[in-house]
């Protein structure tokens, strides 16, 4: 009994394998986890150090330029990327793809610790955090009141972060744009010059107080005891009772000469919910989790904490990813359902029983397609259900041919058993080599480097593993359906829907056939040669991209004002935006962040640090449309365009590895004030060309920062060193810590002595300022300095540890962003650079050398695999030519329906050109294969092929018109992931349906294979079935 035979005579061992895939699917299709994005380890971390106070040139000297220089040593480092601020620098480390992501954490941790003691005492924070989209928040939430005091807000959100923490599925949660509460010690100054005391006293007797050290143990007898001394504070009075020294036998202690209380800092960021004061909550999840089945968790944990909030806080849940999850996988239901509807409509010509038996193909192929992804670990998200579409198009062409050469046997006159067998047999090799191919084509895909690769990956796994599965039910599922369920006894010429379809084949195809049969090399030239001039001729005209936008009902506005603007500045260009929100009926809600961004929302998304001159507001938007929304973004991009204080952005999500804009040019060089020039040209050649938009230079307003000059001479007159005039400064300007108090919560805060302030401080607190003299004599600020004003680099970019500056630009709807990358590259070439500077190219330019420069390897084995596949099935090398000669035919109509439809070439595009490719060789195989078998058994060489043709017509079309069916939904919606894949397998389809059935049996005439003819063979065609 042979393995073909097999599952058609104990067909119950069949039933159980049937159910047992059927089960395997179901269950896998619950449990899977649910993501928005693949989750994936990226070996690139953050380093952010923050060193209040601190000038962009002092920052890079004395932190930045001492850590890249100690990480430069590590191995295996990609690129590094720095952007010091005021106070602020932020290093961005990305390693090679290939190394293990925990173990360069590891190196990472270790250099930049054992660097730690070199760099500055009075660092504020030295943080290293993973590069992960596992860290995305998948929940925001506000706590919305405009009377409750931010002691309670802060309180109730420490109460909501230990609530979300505990549930299954959550890795951590944070609170946002809390103003940071602190035990403030507000010196009285006057007070301290009676007495004769200095701050650094004060600050000294407090740091003393406080330390928490262990004195050790003692034994008493045969008992053992931990002794004690003194200890950290634990109440405010404690803090006041401290003594700072003693004057003329009185005990002077902090009650005597300043006052202690619980305070807020300074304000350096804060939130507001659809324009109400609000604090926010994040949280993310685990890797391995169903975010539904999470969020259904949370719901719970929400619904139970709201309870216990008073009536003047409220609770709103801005922002859920699940949501979106929700939407995708909703409507990737509805798209299967009209897909599978269409496809069903497309196979009436098998009849009815025959397409419900192709139709079981494509739940069970999708099955096991997806218990491959749950066993090897992947989720299911947005690029795993852009395979399933891939899959769509492909799963049923091998329930196809195996259905239709089955009833075709049946109308001959052949039992349903045998005919189920010499069906199936007769095709076997060559759905054999068209999935080896199909899985040869996908190769490239599965071993593409970088980041790029990892993001992709579980696309081509889908796809591959659906077609693996379609392939076991073609070959062992549908025979066995077919030899039970289609009718005993059909007509010779079919159903009346066949007989009108073969009667249309048999009127127009055939002769069309024979036509070009009579003109070989005519038709050749004209097909292939037409065909490729053509493709050349477009592909310039439809351009490039690399991903497209992700298509989510979200979006942010970035507000920019000048560098130095105050928070007070900076917040009047927030709320006019949100003024221009508040009028938009398509608006849900959002989130309003001032001086800083807002918290990571999604995978590519970097979140800004403090910047009193920055602000950014995440909306979160009713519902996406396709059309509508992309005309909807535009008319608020004009109408922010007005606004005369700060720059406004819109930007919307995009796929793929983050970059700062599509097009980037980055201004290498060492002197500041050079690249700040070339900075400033290339702005304004980006800003000439026709497309671009939104073109930012953060160089292109000079700060000004103010100097306070010593006059040394009156400083050491006055006995004033210079560490006690910058410490008085630091004192009222910024205060200075001191120590930290832990609340009986378990709450750490800072203890901060300062002199009295405001919510932020201004030119009038350096009149207040009182700097300590040697002789006790408490001096103001006007009599030791002077200001002045200097100008100051507004912020210093590195690359690769050398400085730059990095010019962005977005791109206007219409125009293509390879087309002006390359103009913009061509006009930069052409300008003076001086000597030592240089420009790169960012943006998309480099992301897609990054993701494509490793794949040649990759593409080499995928082309000589599939010819090595073709060569081996078919024998000789003619035959492989003849199939590949499809190629250049499908390409051109799917570039036409690129060029159509408005889309570009871009990376999801590229991967609808793979599949096609491997649907147009498989349907090609099919026709050759069948023409061999002819020849085989005795038939000529014209008859063989006009034969093979009008026979293998039908089930060529009914592959092409389900395929087409099942994609249609998809490319219709104008989904950037999706519809560019669907529009090319579309439009290559229909080339290649019309024009491949007419090219390859010219191709083949031509060069026709030697083909010995089998003696003893039937010469019909019908009745040839192949051993296995």
């Amino acid at each position: 009994m042979g393995l073909l035979e097999f599952p058609i005579r104990r067909y119950q061992f069949t039933l159980v394998a049937f159910l047992c895939l059927v089960a395997l699917g179901w269950y896998a299709f619950a449990n899977v986890p649910r993501e928005e994005d693949p989750y994936f380890k990226i070996p690139g971390f953050f380093i952010t150090a923050i060193y209040p106070g601190a000038d962009p040139r002092d920052l890079e000297r004395l932190v930045t330029k001492p850590i890249e220089d100690r990480l430069a040593e590590l191995d295996d480092v990609k690129k590094m990327e720095s952007t010091i601020t005021d106070g602020v620098s932020f290093i961005v480390i990305e390693f090679q793809a290939s190394v293990d992501p925990d173990r360069k954490y590891d190196e990472v941790t270790r250099e930049v610790n054992a660097l730690r003691p070199t760099l500055p005492q009075d660092l504020a924070q030295l943080e290293i955090r993973k590069i992960s989209p596992g860290l995305v928040n998948t929940i925001q939430l506000a706590l919305v009141s405009d009377d409750a005091t931010w002691r309670e807000l802060e309180d109730h959100a420490r109460d909501l972060k230990d609530a979300l923490k505990p549930v299954a599925g959550i890795r951590t949660a944070e609170s946002w744009a809390i103003p940071r509460r602190e035990l403030r010690v507000q010196l009285d100054l006057k007070r301290m010059a009676e007495l004769h005391v200095s701050p650094a006293q004060v600050a000294q007797a407090i740091a003393s107080e406080n330390a928490n050290i262990p004195a050790g143990a003692l034994d008493l007898g045969s008992r053992g005891f931990s002794l004690e001394t003194s200890g950290a504070y634990e109440t405010l009075d404690q803090v006041r009772d401290t003594v700072v020294t003693s004057t003329g036998g009185r005990i002077v202690r902090i009650r005597d000469l300043a006052t202690v209380s619980w305070t807020t800092a300074p304000w350096t960021y804060v939130g507001r919910y659809n324009g109400r004061r609000a604090v926010f909550v994040t949280a993310n999840q685990k890797e391995g989790f169903n975010i539904l089945e999470v969020q259904r968790r949370l719901d719970v944990t929400l619904d139970r904490f709201e309870q216990g909030l008073p009536k003047r806080i409220r609770l709103e849940r801005g922002f859920e990813q699940s949501k979106n999850v929700e939407h995708r996988l909703g409507r990737l239901y509805t798209d299967f359902g009209i897909a599978i509807a269409l496809v069903m409509l497309t196979l009436v010509p098998l009849g009815w029983r025959a397409a419900g038996i192709v139709m079981v193909a494509v739940p069970l192929s999708l099955a096991f397609g997806i218990a491959v992804l749950y066993f090897i670990g992947y989720s299911l998200n947005q690029i795993s259900i852009a395979g399933c579409v891939v899959a769509l198009g492909l799963l049923v062409d091998d329930s196809i041919v195996v259905v239709e050469n089955i009833a075709r046997h049946l109308r001959t006159g052949l039992g349903r058993t045998a005919a189920a067998l010499a069906g199936t047999r007769q095709i076997l090799v060559a759905i054999l080599g068209c999935t080896a191919t199909l899985i040869f084509a996908f190769l490239p895909l599965l071993m593409l480097p970088g980041t790029a690769g990892k993001f992709i990956r579980v696309l081509p796994t889908t796809v591959v593993a659906t077609v693996v599965g379609s392939l076991i039910v073609a070959l062992f599922i549908i025979p066995f359906l077919a030899s039970r369920l289609l009718p005993r006894h059909a007509a010779e010429a079919g159903n009346p829907v066949l007989q009108r379809v073969m009667g249309a084949i048999h009127r127009y195809y055939r002769p069309a056939l024979h036509y070009c049969l009579a003109r070989p090399r005519a038709t050749v030239l004209v097909a292939i040669g037409g065909s490729l001039l053509l493709s050349a001729a477009l592909v310039p005209v439809i351009g490039s991209s690399l991903f497209p936008k992700a298509d989510t009902p979200q979006f942010l506005v970035q507000v920019e004002a000048p560098a130095g603007a105050s928070l007070e500045a900076t917040d009047a260009a927030l709320r006019f935006v949100e003024s221009k929100l508040r009028a938009s009926p398509a608006v849900k809600s959002w989130f309003t962040n001032l001086g800083h961004g807002n918290p990571q929302i999604y995978y590519n998304h970097i979140t800004r640090r403090d910047a009193s001159n920055y602000g950014e507001i995440f909306v979160q938007l009713l519902r996406y449309d396709s059309h509508e929304t992309p005309r909807a973004l535009d008319a608020l991009r004009r109408e922010l365009a007005d606004y005369p204080g700060a720059h406004i952005y819109v930007k919307e999500f995009v796929n793929g590895p983050p970059i700062s804009a599509p097009i980037a040019v980055r201004v290498v060089g060492r002197d500041l004030e050079v690249i700040e020039r070339l900075a400033g040209d290339v702005q304004r050649l980006l800003e000439r060309l026709p497309g671009t938009r939104d073109v930012q230079n953060p160089l292109e307003v000079a700060r000004t920062n103010l100097r306070l000059v010593v006059d040394p001479q009156k400083a050491g007159l006055l006995g004033v060193s210079t560490a006690e005039f910058d410490r008085a400064v630091r004192l009222s300007v910024a205060g200075m810590p001191v120590g930290t108090f832990k609340d009986p919560g378990g709450e750490q805060y800072d203890i901060t002595v300062r002199t009295a302030v405001g919510a932020r401080a201004d030119l009038a607190t350096l009149g207040e300022v009182r700097v300590p003299s040697l002789h006790g004599a408490l001096l103001p600020l006007s009599q030791l300095a002077s200001l002045k004003f200097e100008k100051a680099p507004v912020v210093i970019q590195r690359f690769d540890r050398e400085r730059s500056v990095t010019v962005d630009a977005d791109v206007r709807p219409g125009f293509n962003t390879a087309k002006l990358t390359a103009e913009a590259k061509r006009q930069l070439d052409a300008m003076a650079w001086p000597r030592g500077y240089h420009y790169r190219l960012g943006g998309e330019a480099e992301s897609s050398q990054e993701a494509f420069g490793g794949i040649g390897i990759a593409i080499i084995i995928a082309i000589f695999g599939i010819f090595a596949i073709l060569v081996l099935e078919f024998g000789n090398f003619k035959s492989t030519l003849i199939v590949l000669t499809v190629v250049p035919l499908g390409v051109l109509g799917g570039l036409l329906l690129l060029l159509f439809t408005g889309n570009s070439i871009s990376f999801t595009a590229s991967i609808g050109f793979i599949a096609l490719i491997g649907i147009e060789i498989k349907n090609s195989i099919l026709l050759v294969d069948f023409t061999n078998q002819l020849r085989a058994q005795g038939v000529s060489l014209d008859e063989a092929i006009e034969q093979a043709g009008e026979i293998r017509f039908l089930p060529i079309l009914l592959t092409t018109a389900t395929a087409i069916g099942g994609l249609l939904p998809l490319a219709v919606q104008n989904i950037g992931l999706y519809s560019p894949m669907a529009w090319v397998i579309i439009g290559g389809l229909i080339t290649s349906t019309l024009l491949a059935r007419l090219v390859t049996p010219v191709m083949y005439k031509l060069a026709p294979p030697a083909i010995e003819a089998a003696r003893d063979q039937p010469t019909s065609a019908s009745t040839s079935p192949m051993t296995v």
